[in-house]
């Protein structure tokens, strides 16, 4: 039976590879860095990492695992509600509710489950899950799970939002559902103004701060925090895996009914083990760290001015962001992973993105700063931008 079946999938991969789509993974042998160590031995700059904060190999972060790891052992082996919840867990929930301002929390395997787990128990075939056109696609496929009309406003697009909103004022309840930081583009979705027009057509708010916890914000509490708007949004999720340390882990944020409905009903939540106590104690120390001074949210926001000013003197095409991350628009898919190979050899690993991880005609080089880079990386890779923009036309001046 099988043969016919690979037949079928070798022809569709050779189609990606003839249309320059195919994605090769390189094989990192060191800790996570600013500078990292290839499997082939080379030594590049990292800029296509989400370590926003400089986490990664934190030696604080490290010794406060390695002590849970002797503490509290390697895993739970069972889901919370059996027998799978530590003091950890319960400590790391209290923590994060209280960096956001909020009532409870529940943490998840990977923010993919939390935003996959939280739709469908919440709401039914007789309420409104209102998303914005660029979600993650974690969004995407959580709203795919659940019984609620669907409706859809183009990226941060405030007329389009309330036109929807008009649509669904027929519904029981409207969710607007929204990333904060839009991780393709680097655009900070327009919380006030989404908030403003929840409050006056009825509807309850969900943000998803992955990329922006950690990274907006002056003390790095995310979109809610940049506007001003701290307890105001009824959910909120997240990562621990991006400027939270960067290994595992994710969460669900907001009013405690909410997160009580959610321990009651979430499937990821109630099927699957959760983060090792290890992972927890790290996010605990994590969370801590970012209480106790603005030090590396304040470097990281100095490095990505920093970068982007410098990117756009060149002449690069770089999309509006208020975030770490500078998409480096070059259109063309083979062109983007040309520009990614040759940046390579200079040192700076960078990935081309492109169809179907953004829309066709979109592709581009998505960098991505990190309070670990100093100033003198940041140099070498404008340098390395520029030489290759200029070798391959990108660059005409």
């Amino acid at each position: 039976m099988y043969t016919s079946f690979q037949k079928h999938l070798s022809g569709i991969i050779d189609e990606i590879r003839e249309a320059g789509l195919y994605k090769n993974e390189r094989v990192i042998v060191s800790p996570q860095g600013a500078e990292i160590t290839l499997s082939t031995g080379q030594k590049v700059l990292n800029f296509c990492a989400n370590n926003y904060l400089g986490l990664s190999a934190d030696k604080s972060l490290v010794e406060a695992a390695t002590k849970a790891l002797n503490d509290h052992g390697y895993g739970m082996s069972s889901v919370r509600f059996i027998c799978g919840t530590s003091d950890l867990h319960k400590e790391l929930e209290k923590k994060i509710a209280g960096f956001f301002g909020t009532e409870d929390t529940i943490l998840y395997a990977a923010c993919f489950d939390a935003n996959g787990g939280v739709f469908e128990p919440l709401l039914g075939e007789e309420d409104a899950i209102i998303s914005d056109a660029l979600n993650h696609a974690s969004i995407i496929d959580g709203v795919r799970l659940c019984k609620a009309q669907r409706f859809r406003y183009a990226n941060a697009d405030m007329e389009d939002l309330e036109a929807q909103l008009k649509s669904a004022m027929n519904c029981r309840f409207r969710l607007i559902v929204s990333d904060g930081v839009f991780s393709m583009d680097g655009n900070v979705a327009p919380l006030d103004r989404i908030v403003a027009l929840a409050e006056k057509y009825d509807a309850l708010v969900m943000v998803d701060e992955s990329h922006s916890a950690g990274v907006v914000g002056n003390t790095g509490r995310g979109v809610t925090e940049l506007y001003n708007l701290k307890g105001r949004v009824e959910i909120i999720t997240g990562t621990l895996g991006k400027a939270f340390g960067g290994a595992i882990g994710g969460f669900t944020t907001g009013r405690k009914e909410i997160i009580e409905m959610l321990r009651q009903r979430s499937r990821p939540y109630l099927f699957s083990n959760s983060i090792p106590p290890l992972v927890a104690a790290a996010g605990i120390r994590m969370i801590e760290m970012m209480t106790e001074t603005n030090t590396l949210q304040d470097k990281l926001h100095r490095n990505s001015e920093y970068f982007i000013e410098g990117m756009k003197k060149l002449g690069f095409d770089i999309k509006p962001t208020r975030s770490a991350i500078c998409a480096v628009m070059l259109y063309d898919a083979k062109l983007s992973q040309e520009f990614a190979a040759r940046l390579l050899g200079e040192g700076i690993y960078v990935i081309g993105f492109y169809f179907p991880v953004v829309p066709k005609g979109e592709a581009r080089i998505r960098v991505q700063l990190s309070a670990a880079h100093e100033t003198e990386h940041l140099d070498r890779a404008i340098a390395a931008f520029e030489k290759t923009g200029r070798e391959l036309g990108v660059l005409k001046n």
